[in-house]
């Protein structure tokens, strides 16, 4: 049986013992298609942060949940669409994923609706990936400027999901660039496989899902 919890710690010792820069990243501990079974370990271990990708899996999991235990929070780390917004609001915390105007407008909505405001990362596509979402470096401005005076929203930093098979280094820089440049102080990178790099560029939340749970099923 896999130690969750031994994971979780293996991975903080690291990351004391190499990053000298001001503090530690969060650990966002990915816990998309583990059980809540799997979960409760972290949980009562005091752990805070926990992310999901889907949201019909995360209300099932987390609803009752974090009745309970009030401190969680709960990022949002997937691909967001805009009909599922209604439903992400209330459940979680944080967004790492706003990557269109569309989206910013519904989350702005539905955030009225049950006066919550949640945290929100602006998604980068940092590689320009024709694949993938994400506000594209040159269209930043405008858009952060749009996200936080018409819409309200709390715009904390930048997420990316930097392309992969290559050295993320190089992309984690010019995220940390363009967060000091549009003046947001967090940044939402690095995964179980280059946590450390993300890391050692600045990040301040990792997205950490195997490297704690063990391979998905």
């Amino acid at each position: 049986m896999i130690n969750i919890v031994n994971n979780l710690e293996t991975i903080q010792d690291i990351l004391k013992n190499k990053i000298f820069n001001l503090g530690s990243p969060n650990i966002i501990a990915v816990s998309k298609t583990h059980p809540i079974e799997n979960i409760y370990p972290l949980i009562n271990h005091g752990h805070l942060h926990f992310g999901e990708n889907k949201v019909q899996e995360a209300i099932e999991k987390w609803t009752d949940i974090k009745q309970d235990f009030k401190h969680i929070q709960l990022h949002m780390i997937g691909k967001l669409q805009t009909n599922k917004v209604k439903f992400v609001v209330p459940l979680f915390d944080y967004i790492h994923s706003l990557d269109s105007l569309k989206l910013a407008e519904k989350i702005s909505v539905e955030q009225k609706k049950v006066n919550k405001k949640l945290k929100i990362f602006i998604q980068i596509n940092i590689g320009n990936e024709d694949q993938k979402s994400g506000i594209s470096e040159d269209q930043l401005d405008i858009f952060h400027k749009k996200c936080v005076e018409d819409l309200k929203l709390d715009i904390i930093g930048l997420m990316c999901l930097p392309p992969k098979n290559e050295d993320t280094e190089n992309y984690f820089l010019k995220m940390k660039n363009l967060a000091k440049k549009t003046e947001l102080n967090e940044l939402s990178m690095g995964m179980s496989n280059d946590y450390l790099n993300a890391a050692n560029s600045g990040s301040t939340f990792l997205r950490i899902g195997s490297k704690i749970f063990g391979e998905r099923a």
